[in-house]
Order: C-alpha cells, then structure tokens, then sequence
C-alpha cells in the first residue's frame, strides 16, 4: 500500500512540473505569431475590404468571403508555427477588426434604419385616428342619455 502511494505521488510530482516546464519550451512564439498574421493576414484583409464600397462593409453576402480569407490566412499561420488556433492573440486581433471595419453594423449584418414614410404613415395615423373617433364616439353616447338601457 505504501509503494502504491509512493509511486502515485512520483507520477504526480512528474505530471506537476510537466505542466510547469512544457508550455515553456511550446515551439509557438506569440509575439512573432502576431507579427506574421499583421504582416500577412491584415495586410490582405485590408487591401481587399479597402476594394470594397465602405456602405457594402455591413452586408455579410459581400464581406464573407474576404472575412473567410481572413480566418483561414491566422489559422494556415498558426498551423505553420505551431500554434494553437484559436487564441488569445487571434481573439485581440479579431476584435479589433471588428471595432475597426464592423463596429457600425447590427447584429443582422445590416444596419438599422426607419422604414420609408409611404410604410411608416399608416402605423401612426390609424392609432391616432382610431383613439380620436372611439373618444368622439364616447363623448357622444354619454350626452345621449335617453334609449340607453
């Protein structure tokens, strides 16, 4: 029972500062991993949306395929120096993207404006006509005392 123990509590020991040592000596260097993906990825990201008319930046049928590109290009980087994908240098870099090129955009993918006034018009002015007549129609009945009832 004794060596049981003794030989868990070495294996334990062992697993220990194996956690401690192996994601020292990772082949993955962070910061030339964000260097590369500045360099190769950004740099295509921007000149292609750069292409694109910025009011079309918003709709997601026109960004896709440069957004995939995107993806792809830090994930082959990451694949190619050994890195785990995703992380959080990828996370940083995409979440400046999106306050860079999409911070205006809904969650729909396009913005939100007011429907036109020809839509908009009878929403408004059936309430208000509706609310006015019921109120004529009370003040009416209630000054017309006789035959109700």
């Amino acid at each position: 029972m004794a060596l049981e123990s003794a030989s868990l509590l070495k294996a334990g020991l062992v697993l220990l500062l194996a956690a401690q040592v192996l994601p020292s000596v990772s082949v993955c260097n962070g910061g030339f991993y964000e260097r590369m993906i500045n360099d190769l990825c950004l740099a295509k990201f921007k000149f292609d949306m750069g292409g694109l008319d910025r009011g079309l930046w918003c709709s997601w049928p026109d960004t896709t395929e440069i957004y995939e590109g995107l993806t792809n290009c830090t994930f082959q980087v990451a694949l190619r120096m050994e890195c785990f994908w995703p992380n959080q240098i990828v996370d940083h870099f995409f979440m400046q993207i999106h306050r860079t090129y999409f911070h205006n955009c809904a969650l729909t993918g396009r913005l939100l404006h007011d429907p036109p006034i020809g839509i908009l018009a009878p929403f408004i002015a059936v309430p208000v006509l509706v609310t006015l007549l019921m109120t004529a129609l009370v003040v009416w009945r209630s000054k017309r005392t006789q035959g109700v009832l």
